[in-house]
């Protein structure tokens, strides 16, 4: 009888990775001819990055800034949220981005669905914020790897754990 094979879907966002781009982008706003005088600055809370500069015109370059340097890192960009700029204290202007950790459980049910649909022998299961598949065949489980790349989803997904 052969062994059960499993990997895991998850979502996950390297905060190293994350301080990396937030100091490269820091160092460019100091460089950047159309930036350096201006009072810009981004910074990260616990899941939080706020970016803060003096209008809107400056608000979209930093945060331009910033995707350049978080995607050239590898931080996946759909694991970011952003809300929507918000005035703040002496005319300037402040947005944050708040970062996705973890599949919520209504897209991890919609996973689960997708995976059933494929008809394939294998088994979805939830686990906290990840989700855990399972089957007899390592083929199987690299159709629904190849199947959820395929999907167009809007998270980021990664797969962990593979173990046969």
């Amino acid at each position: 009888m052969p062994a059960e094979c499993t990997f895991d879907i998850v979502s996950q966002v390297d905060l190293q990775e994350v301080d990396n781009a937030i100091h490269q982008t820091i160092k460019e706003i100091r460089t950047r001819y159309d930036l350096k005088d201006t009072k810009s600055e981004v910074t990260r809370g616990e899941r939080e990055i706020t970016l803060s500069t003096e209008d809107d015109f400056q608000l979209r370059a930093v945060r331009e800034i910033l995707g350049q340097k978080l995607a050239r890192r590898g931080v996946p960009l759909k694991a970011l949220v952003w809300s929507d700029p918000k005035p703040a204290a002496g005319s300037s202007v402040r947005q944050s981005v708040t970062l996705q950790e973890g599949i919520p459980t209504e897209k991890a049910k919609l996973l689960v669905a997708k995976i059933k649909d494929l008809k394939l022998k294998v088994q979805a299961s939830i686990m906290g914020e990840q989700l855990r598949v399972k089957g007899r065949s390592r083929d199987e489980l690299q159709t629904v790897i190849a199947h959820i790349k395929g999907l167009e989803l809007d998270f980021d997904v990664q797969f962990t754990n593979f173990r046969s």
